[in-house]
């Protein structure tokens, strides 16, 4: 019987230790992957103005953005203890203006409002890879990164929303006109999909679902700094 608890405990040391290498390294590879978005988004908006932001920061984006899937991933099997129901509309909302918006209507790409996104985006999302990277590499993060963690959303949360908003609004007679991803009757699916419309819906969605979020993230503020000073 010892040596069996012995074994077992020793298989979920090295799983432990496992997952706390996997979290690490994913968090600090995407935290790098922002930080270029950063960087780059500056550089071009101070050289060449903002009309040519996309294009520059347009490869780290995509990818730092869609490795965000491997969040949802890591809900449901238990890798993190971050609810799925959180998680997924705040991921699904940044796809959806990445690759439904941004990548699909070239049109929007040189709007002032992208350089409010990548820049909302990328900080809060450094400051976030950054915190999980180091409290899953060193068990633990600065108390000013902690506050930083839990703070910068209360100004970045709303500049983004504005801009995801706006860029999908901007979005919308081009979808019309293009008719893009739109599925017409008849067809042997008998089935029809207006991606015009869809995106009314989404926005519609953002109206509810931005002060919930909202919400639901002051409340974690308050869960996590009453938290810090107790200890």
């Amino acid at each position: 019987m010892e040596i069996c608890h012995r074994h077992q405990s020793s298989t979920a040391g090295l799983l432990s230790a496992l997952r706390r290498l996997y979290l690490s390294l994913y968090n600090w590879t995407v935290f790098l992957g922002w930080f270029q978005v950063l960087r780059l988004a500056l550089k071009t908006l101070s050289e060449s103005g903002h009309q040519h932001v996309y294009n520059a920061v347009e490869r780290p984006l995509l990818l730092a953005q869609s490795a965000a899937v491997l969040e949802i991933v890591h809900g449901l099997v238990g890798l993190v203890r971050s609810p799925v129901t959180a998680t997924l509309p705040q991921i699904g909302s940044r796809l959806y203006l990445t690759w439904g918006i941004l990548w699909s209507f070239p049109e929007t790409r040189s709007h002032m409002l992208v350089c409010s996104l990548v820049i909302s985006w990328s900080i809060t999302e450094i400051i976030r890879y950054s915190f999980f990277g180091m409290k899953e590499a060193l068990g633990f993060a600065p108390s000013w990164l902690l506050w930083l963690r839990y703070s910068t959303f209360i100004l970045l949360y709303p500049t983004g929303i504005t801009s995801e908003v706006g860029l999908i609004y901007i979005a919308l007679p081009h979808m019309k006109n293009s008719e893009k991803y739109s599925i017409k009757m008849p067809n042997k699916w008998n089935f029809c999909f207006d991606y015009f419309y869809a995106a009314i819906v989404a926005l519609g969605i953002y109206v509810p679902g931005s002060p919930y979020m909202y919400g639901y993230m002051l409340g974690q503020r308050k869960k996590a700094l009453a938290k810090a000073k107790g200890e």
